[in-house]
């Protein structure tokens, strides 16, 4: 049986991997070549996603309710049976997150969690998870202002693991393994805190200004 822990986790996103559990809870370690991030220093949020932040729909929140962000993320979505989120998973970065590494970026409705996202934060690094909604938009809207939260607390690195159509509407990029640990090596020893300052004036103006 495997038995994940808070140290297992920042030991592997210090080296360039992280756990996956296959649908019967077995944990496995990946590090994929070619990797997937943001560069912070560029990003705009997208023609489309500025009329919804204008509309100002969702109330954000910062680690308000990590657990509950990690369950809505461990839902199978409409084209899958299973999850790579084990409860297992769930336990250890829940721990991550008592101890100040791991983070969530939450929005709601009505007082109700409609959507969020989560991920870990080391030095001048930070590596997303994965995200959910139950509302339309409330995802993207939890991911503009997570960019927003690095850049104003000036990380180096946002890691979003592989490429795909959500990540890539924030304007990810593919780069070759190699760059991107010594790019890791280099973010990690930054000093960077993702709520040490106030940040909630990042939520009165959906564009961080």
């Amino acid at each position: 049986m495997n038995f994940l822990s808070a140290d297992d986790l920042i030991y592997g996103y210090m080296n360039g991997i992280f756990p996956m559990a296959d649908a019967d809870g077995t944990l496995y370690w990946y590090s994929p070549d070619p990797r997937a991030i943001i560069p912070l220093d560029t990003y705009k949020p997208s023609k489309s996603l500025r009329p919804i932040l204008n509309k100002q729909q969702f109330e954000i929140r910062v680690n308000a309710d990590f657990e509950g962000v990690m369950k809505g993320c461990a839902l199978p979505r409409q084209d899958e049976e299973s999850t790579w989120i084990s409860d297992e998973i769930i336990s250890a970065y829940s721990e991550l997150n008592r101890m100040g590494f791991a983070h969530s970026v939450e929005t709601y409705e009505n007082n109700e969690l409609v959507g969020g996202l989560y991920g870990v934060a080391i030095g001048g690094v930070f590596f997303g998870e994965s995200m959910f909604h139950t509302v339309s938009n409330a995802s993207k809207v939890a991911f503009h202002y997570l960019i927003e939260i690095l850049k104003q607390q000036n990380y180096d690195l946002l890691d979003t693991q592989f490429i795909n159509d959500n990540v890539r509407r924030f304007g990810a990029i593919e780069i070759p393994k190699s760059e991107y640990i010594k790019l890791l090596k280099k973010a990690l020893l930054k000093k960077a805190h993702f709520v040490e300052t106030d940040i909630k004036h990042l939520f009165q103006n959906p564009f961080g200004k």
